[in-house]
């Protein structure tokens, strides 16, 4: 069972580990979202962790990012899976395929090479190494859904068009060709936490 702070307890079972409830830290610092994390989400993002387990030998920890969110708000979540909670949270891009507008909206996924789009769906964290991008890690499609991720280069990396003072000045951040591009600021936290053979789960 997963369940929110304040809301009823929500179906989502991680092998034989406890019932417990996911409550955001609270210091503005390390997580600056306003609502709980949505159950459902957190709960498919369990389901995904039961279903790839074969693949991912590091359980304890996974990355949620939550596309139903608008680009301004902090909507990658670290959740500590044996703890129960959200370690942090942070300001992710999305692909200029999915918000041709630049609204700072997820309005469509693409699996398509040549989309610049972002793929939904469970990823494999894979090796980090160092690009273009600074230091970066790949990431290995789980699902039909972004089963091309390494072929069309979906990693995570820093960029310069997402921070803080973007979100709040411009009401959105920038865009990426599809990756999940961080702030300069969070990148390596993120690569440290979020390593090799772990979850990254992301849904609208």
């Amino acid at each position: 069972m997963i369940a929110t702070a304040g809301s009823a307890m929500v179906g989502g079972p991680l092998g034989s580990a406890p019932a417990f409830a996911i409550t955001p830290v609270r210091e503005p610092e390390v997580s600056p979202f306003a609502h709980p994390t949505r159950p459902l989400i957190v709960q498919r993002a369990a389901a995904a962790l039961d279903a790839h387990g074969a693949h991912i030998r590091n359980r304890d920890l996974v990355g949620l990012v939550d596309f139903s969110k608008a680009s301004r708000e902090a909507r990658f979540h670290l959740i500590d899976i044996e703890g129960g909670k959200v370690l942090s949270s942070h300001l992710v891009s999305h692909g200029s395929g999915s918000d041709p507008a630049n609204s700072g909206w997820v309005q469509r996924f693409s699996n398509r090479y040549g989309s610049y789009a972002s793929s939904p769906g469970a990823f494999l964290t894979g090796a980090a190494y160092s690009g273009k991008h600074g230091r970066s890690r790949r990431l290995i499609g789980l699902e039909d859904e972004n089963s091309a991720a390494m072929e069309r280069g979906i990693v995570i990396h820093a960029a310069s068009y997402v921070s803080d003072e973007m979100a709040q000045t411009q009401g959105r951040i920038g865009r990426s060709q599809g990756c999940f591009a961080f702030s300069d600021k969070d990148i390596d936290g993120v690569l440290a936490r979020l390593g090799e053979g772990r979850l990254l789960y992301a849904a609208k």
